[in-house]
């Protein structure tokens, strides 16, 4: 499979301290590729970098056959990526209905497509569909997060950036999300980057891994070479 991004090199600092020290990776469509390490190893930062929200010191970030340097995050997410931050970042003081409609300005679709997206979300999370009155703030955290990867979905993405998408939630939903991730990947060819901690949901919905420690990829490979060996030489602390 040809890659849709394509990161190669990629060193970013934060407040003077080099955080990414040439990062290499790459995510085709169609697969579900995770990002793994211990805490404060560097995987949020490169979301950060492949979304904007971060500057890149060095290093080259490609998507679709198109360099992202020079894009701001709102030109990336028309460019086709979708990303859902750790913490969900939804608006506690709109409706599930007034956060869903949030994605959809981004594309200026006609209402019948309108339509058919907001019904497909619906299809994938049928719990919002029965909460679209409700505020986002007094939804449980797992819900909360499907709202989230919904509103993502929204936007048309070919790429879908996940941090740490099972944080918090309830052992059913992230059940659910996951085959959601599967589906996703199977029926549409979305490309997924996850940062994810949990062992059990790589092996579950991913393909191919990569570890990380200080800033650089470690090792790296399918999902079934993730072996318990792997995990307590990479990612145990």
């Amino acid at each position: 499979m040809s890659a849709l991004l394509q990161l190669a090199g990629v060193e970013a600092d934060i407040g003077g301290s080099r955080i990414l020290r040439g990062v290499t990776l790459d995510v085709a469509s169609g697969e579900v590729v995770c990002l793994m390490g211990r805490n404060g190893v560097g995987k949020t930062t490169t979301l950060r970098v492949i979304m904007g929200l971060r500057a890149m010191r060095a290093g080259s970030l490609v998507f679709n056959g198109a360099p992202l340097s020079a894009l701001g995050t709102a030109e990336r997410a028309h460019a086709g990526i979708g990303y859902v931050p750790q913490g969900r970042d939804i608006f506690p003081h709109l409706t599930v209905e007034e956060n869903l409609r949030v994605g959809l300005l981004l594309r200026s679709l006609p209402r019948a497509v309108a339509r058919e997206d907001l019904d497909r979300v619906y299809a994938l999370f049928p719990v919002l569909k029965s909460m679209l009155a409700r505020k986002g703030g007094v939804l449980s955290g797992g819900q909360q997060q499907q709202l989230a990867i919904a509103r993502a979905l929204l936007t048309r993405p070919r790429l879908l950036i996940l941090d740490e998408p099972t944080e918090g939630i309830q052992p059913s939903i992230i059940e659910e999300i996951g085959e959601t991730l599967k589906r996703l990947r199977k029926d549409g060819g979305l490309a997924i980057l996850l940062v994810e901690q949990y062992v059990d949901f790589c092996r579950e919905v991913g393909d191919r891994f990569y570890a990380m420690d200080r800033g650089a990829i470690t090792i790296s490979g399918t999902v079934a070479t993730l072996t318990d060996e792997v995990v307590r030489e990479h990612l145990q602390v």
